[in-house]
């Protein structure tokens, strides 16, 4: 085994632990933001360093060609995130929306969520994934609930209780894993390895891994987002700090994503269970429809980019559940679109909540004229997120709707109807943010653009040309996902 492979996924959990744990030893706001920019980047650097060499896969962690893709993009926009964050929190506590006592956590919980997404994802025991999973739960109620308003703690445990009863139904479909594969594999560690179980599959009773995917796919479908699973992830994202929502969208829904095509995968090697295939794709497209359709009744900025995220994680999962290379092409290269330009969105609108000093739409106009910076860079993200040329998401919409043409055109109609719906909704609101009248309120915010900046260009760079060997790398990934 190579050292420096060792070295890199070891290096990946064990930043954001150590962090962690000095963070929260730490009184001050300012060495704490700076350990935690510096944490995220080294977790980061550790991340690439996978690409040289990967560890042979143990009992606990497997490092392998599907989620590396997780891994990289999770650690580079929880690094992008901090900077942005160090920036935001600061102006936070100067405006007194934080006290310090308040925020003496904060760094170390964000930590916390990263090693928590980041186990998540490298874990090749599936008991293990879920209890990461549950982690970074937990961890983000504490985060969404920081400012103890009573909006913010309401938020707070709604997530709490939907998300419970999401884990509650994905633990149980955890256990029936193990069940099915028992006969077969014997009890002990082997029975919750996923190296293991993928490779004697096809010996497991079909019924009962059919039972254990409907649990999966529902509960860890509540961390996605998907619709009727939804309903906390609107509140979370209003009322919890800005960059816990860049994260929550950008980072978190992937994590969960990822556990639910790990079991389809496991799913689809038996042939006797069902194709895990529609299942996905009907839920993916009642998520992007609903959400199209709730995008023109939000009168809160978070909340309406809530529903983007909804409407986006349904394409993704759609992608996913029409399978196929092309399709899982396109749904690789969305979920990393999306990352990159939700989370530049977060950025923007989270300066212009302190700018103007509130979130509701009716009361933020003309950014274009009173504040260009923030006015042109909403305009760019809101273009990049509805799916406008020539920015990345343009591509990868473009090429879910081309495979689903090619192979269910009524199911194309219904993705295109619901693509439009969202369109519409979002260029009708950027129009009285960007280019109404200017509203009062102009307040200063010290932050740093250049997350913000760094996030769209990148992915207007993605819509004009994708280099080959990324282009390679997620062609093979997108073949391993059948």
């Amino acid at each position: 085994m190579n050292p420096l492979s060792i070295n890199g996924v070891t290096l990946v959990l064990a930043i954001p632990a150590a962090a962690g744990a000095l963070l929260g030893l730490l009184p001050g706001y300012r060495l704490s933001a700076q350990i935690n920019v510096l944490a995220s980047f080294g977790t980061f650097v550790a991340a690439l360093s996978l690409f040289i060499a990967k560890p042979a896969p143990g009992p606990y962690i497997l490092v392998d060609d599907l989620n590396i893709v997780f891994i990289v993009l999770n650690t580079f926009v929880g690094f992008t995130t901090s900077v942005f964050s160090a920036s935001y929190i600061g102006h936070e506590l100067e405006s007194g929306r934080l006290a310090p006592a308040h925020l003496r956590f904060y760094h170390a919980m964000y930590q916390a969520l990263l090693f928590a997404m980041n186990l998540a994802l490298v874990a090749n025991n599936i008991g293990l994934m879920w209890v990461a999973i549950e982690m970074a739960t937990l961890t983000t109620v504490l985060m969404v609930g920081i400012y103890r308003t009573r909006a913010a703690i309401e938020a707070a445990w709604k997530y709490f209780i939907l998300g419970s009863v999401g884990i509650a139904l994905a633990l149980f479909g955890t256990i029936l894993v193990y069940m099915a594969a028992r006969p077969a594999v014997g009890e002990g560690l082997d029975g919750m390895v996923w190296t293991v179980l993928i490779a004697r599959v096809s010996a497991f009773d079909p019924a009962l891994l059919n039972v254990a995917f409907v649990f999966l796919l529902l509960g860890y479908g509540t961390k996605v987002g998907l619709v009727p699973l939804h309903a906390w992830l609107p509140d979370a994202h209003a009322e919890g700090p800005t960059p816990i929502s860049a994260v929550l969208s950008g980072l978190l829904l992937n994590v969960a994503l990822y556990a639910v095509l790990r079991f389809k995968l496991l799913l689809a090697a038996n042939p006797g269970a069902i194709a895990p295939g529609p299942l996905m794709a009907a839920l993916g497209l009642v998520s992007l429809v609903f959400a199209g359709f709730m995008l023109y009744r939000r009168r809160d900025i978070k909340r309406m980019f809530a529903y983007s995220s909804i409407e986006h994680m349904g394409i993704i999962v759609f992608a996913f559940g029409m399978g196929g290379p092309l399709a899982n092409f396109a749904g690789l290269l969305h979920m990393t679109m999306h990352s990159l330009t939700k989370s530049a969105i977060f950025f923007t609108v989270g300066h212009i909540a302190q700018v103007k000093g509130t979130q509701k739409i009716a009361d933020i106009r003309g950014l274009t004229d009173s504040n260009p910076a923030l006015g042109w860079s909403l305009v760019l993200g809101v273009l990049a997120i509805a799916g406008m040329p020539p920015f990345g998401i343009f591509m990868s919409e473009f090429l879910v709707v081309t495979s689903t043409f090619a192979r269910e055109p009524l199911l194309a109609l219904a993705l295109v109807v619901g693509l439009l719906v969202a369109f519409g909704a979002l260029l009708l609101r950027l129009q009285g943010l960007a280019f109404g009248a200017p509203t009062a309120g102009n307040a200063p915010a010290q932050a740093s653009y250049l997350p913000m900046s760094g996030h769209l260009a990148l992915v207007l760079m993605a819509g004009i040309y994708l280099p080959p060997p990324l282009v390679a790398w997620f062609q093979h990934v997108a073949g391993l996902l059948g």
